[in-house]
């Protein structure tokens, strides 16, 4: 597997190695050792979630408060994603910035997203499938939202038509409002 920080940092998009035969293949999808000889991150999974999306679905741009706190490990198990994380951490030297990667079934491509850091994504295509390994279980009042069409952020989703997006995600605060209300994770303590 390959292991490389994009450019927010302790974000990090994992390669798998492919293994083919007649058959068909075969990969390691999640190897905590590696991620922590290769990047030091030492990650716990608590919970395992999926989400499944039709075409042109957003969701997101979603981190936990911390404490507790909440690192990802996130896949597409199913069809095609346009996946972002945004810096939500303030005091970080790329707050504000976002990373998009492609993920999608066929690769096994993922992402792992450190604490106080958002994520999103599109849906490219019908029955998406997205699979959250994440390192602390749900807790109710905890969650951060931002909303993905902020025009400060400025995201590129690259959507053909509009969105399909949650009532909760619309009306999700700006970054610049969820600064001013104070929710958001300080980068020295992440």
């Amino acid at each position: 597997m390959r292991v490389e920080e994009t450019s927010i940092p302790g974000t990090f998009l994992i390669e798998p190695d492919h293994l083919f035969d007649s058959r068909g293949v075969f990969y390691e999808s999640l190897r905590t050792d590696e991620l922590e000889r290769t990047a030091g991150i030492v990650f716990r999974p608590r919970q395992i979630n999926y989400s499944v999306s039709r075409r042109d679905t957003l969701r997101g741009i979603h981190s936990v408060r911390t404490p507790p706190g909440q690192a990802k490990f996130i896949t597409c198990v199913r069809g095609v994603l346009r996946d972002v994380v945004v810096d939500l951490r303030v005091g970080s030297p790329t707050f504000g910035r976002h990373q998009f990667n492609e993920l999608d079934a066929a690769s096994g491509r993922s992402v792992y997203v450190p604490e106080g850091v958002g994520h999103g994504f599109l849906a490219l295509t019908d029955d998406a499938c997205i699979c959250y390994v994440v390192s602390t279980t749900y807790v109710p009042g905890t969650q951060i939202d931002i909303n993905p069409l902020d025009p400060d952020l400025d995201l590129p989703w690259e959507c053909a038509g509009t969105p399909l997006i949650s009532d909760k995600d619309a009306k999700a605060p700006t970054l610049a409002e969820a600064l001013a209300a104070g929710v958001l994770s300080d980068f020295a303590h992440t």
